[in-house]
């Protein structure tokens, strides 16, 4: 019950950040478009990128270390502390294990090996981290509000190419791993490297290919127009539009209720087509084989301080760009799943565009958290596939569907343009997964499921649905896996 409360209570503060953060975006947005037009498009980089993007991102490597810890019924980071009377005998929840990381990366001695190209050496950290830093400009965390009589854009770009602007960025940081594994001269180096770049250039291919379905139903790559505007949003003569408008719709007083067109329902397969591809593509669990420890050493094994920083934050930034992508994509964005229309018809929320916005920023950044925790959680469950198992599932499984998703979504859009007949092909692909899963799960029998290294159906010996590593082989690949062997967990060794 307490861990509960605790928990409970951290969720109200992060929600309360959320709510002020998102505020003062549009405040200050108000204020200084006032000054001159567009001065908002800069507030937004100051908040949105540098407040949400960089301030989660630092905090998730705290929060992936506690989160990894109560999976494994750990203590977790609670060594440091703050010598300050009250507080040097309290943990305060492992915040100063990140002051401590932050501090011990500026301070730390910049090595550079004597054999290594210094100008691509040092290019490469940033290569790895600017684009995926780059890629949330294009992502609109609220809507468009009126503050002190100014139009505020809670994004900061809307480029006419959109989510082809995601594809060529995200492309750029298979730059950044090959010139750190190519210029520090270290074989061990060079091959984290190439198998880094061949896993990122493999998953383009099917990361592109899984939103082609989505870009045909809603005709746009713009990803405002993804999100679309609710029905007469702020008292505003408008239709509803993109996710925002209902496929079926019944209203209950004033009340708005039905099925959304989000994403989700509309392309199923293209969402986790999506969602594993760009998995793959931050080189995390299970998709972390270039980096590692028990076959093959990472591609930044040469670098040192805050360079080894830009890698390791880089990853987590990949996290929450990814969260943001998806919610932006396949869950509506910042809208709600119903009661869009009574909220924003609302007097209180006409006659206070700022409170509308931060109502529903704050909507958008509760949805990015819930795919951040999916994301650890997914990290921590799983064992690390094989080198060989990760380019199957590229080439093999998700090209494939991508392409049958393709061709399935154009004839159902050709045939009914409203969505409907492809909603309705959308949740019985929902269905067919959910019968799968259960069945399989009901199939299970009692000591079937058990931890052993056998030749049972669940076990990770050499049958069909293990990982094939040998017996002795896979106790050692647990072993590293408990000690929280990857660069996130190794940020408290560093």
């Amino acid at each position: 019950m307490k861990r509960t409360l605790t928990i409970l209570f951290w969720f109200g503060i992060m929600f309360a950040h959320m709510a002020g953060a998102m505020l003062a975006a549009y405040l200050l947005g108000g204020l200084a478009e006032g000054l001159f037009p567009g001065a908002s498009r800069l507030t937004n980089i100051l908040i949105l990128m540098l407040a949400f993007v960089m301030g989660v991102a630092s905090l998730l490597t705290v929060a992936e270390r506690k989160w990894s810890s109560l999976m494994q019924n750990r203590i977790g980071p609670n060594r440091a502390r703050i010598h300050l009377p009250g507080l040097k005998d309290n943990a305060l929840v492992g915040i100063p294990h990140f002051l401590a990381d932050g501090a011990k990366m500026l301070f730390k001695e910049d090595f550079i090996p004597a054999t290594a190209n210094k100008l691509l050496y040092n290019l490469g950290p940033m290569l790895a981290f600017a684009p995926v830093f780059a890629l949330f400009a294009v992502v609109p965390a609220g809507p468009s509000v009126t503050v002190f009589g100014k139009d505020i854009d809670m994004v900061v770009a809307t480029p006419d190419f959109g989510l082809l602007y995601v594809f060529a960025i995200a492309s750029l940081a298979v730059y950044g791993t090959s010139l750190a594994g190519w210029s520090s001269n270290n074989k061990f180096a060079l091959l984290g490297g190439v198998r880094a770049a061949s896993q990122m250039i493999s998953y383009e291919v099917a990361l592109g290919l899984s939103l082609v379905g989505l870009m045909m139903a809603f005709s746009t790559v713009q990803l405002p127009a993804f999100v679309g505007n609710v029905a007469n949003e702020l008292g505003r003569d408008i239709a509803a539009s993109g996710q925002a408008r209902y496929l079926w719709s019944e209203r209950v007083g004033n009340f708005d209720i039905g099925i959304p067109a989000w994403g989700f329902l509309l392309q199923p397969l293209g969402f986790f087509l999506f969602f594993a591809a760009a998995f793959a593509e931050t080189k995390r669990a299970p998709f972390d084989t270039p980096e590692g420890e028990s076959e093959i050493i990472g591609y930044f094994v040469e670098y040192s301080g805050m360079k080894f920083g830009m890698f390791m934050i880089s990853e987590f930034v990949e996290i929450v760009i990814l969260s943001g992508l998806i919610v932006v994509l396949f869950f509506g964005g910042y809208h709600l799943p119903f009661g869009g229309e009574w909220l924003s018809n609302l007097e209180v929320m006409k006659a206070n565009g700022w409170l509308y916005g931060t109502v529903l920023g704050t909507v958008f950044w509760a949805k990015v958290m819930f795919f951040v925790w999916l994301q650890l959680a997914i990290r921590w469950t799983f064992l690390r596939f094989r080198y060989d198992q990760i380019q199957t599932l590229g080439w093999k499984i998700l090209l494939p569907a991508g392409l049958i998703n393709v061709f399935a979504t154009g004839a159902l859009v050709l045939w009914d343009p409203s969505l409907r007949a492809l909603a309705l092909f959308g949740l019985l692909q929902i269905g067919v997964l959910m019968a799968l899963t259960m069945s399989s799960a009901a199939k299970k029998e009692p000591g079937t499921e058990g931890h052993g290294h056998g030749h049972d159906a669940h076990g990770h010996g050499h049958d069909t649905h293990g990982h094939g590593l040998p017996t002795h082989a896979h106790a050692a690949h647990e072993d590293t896996h408990s000690a929280g062997a990857h660069s996130g967990a190794t940020a408290a060794s560093h």
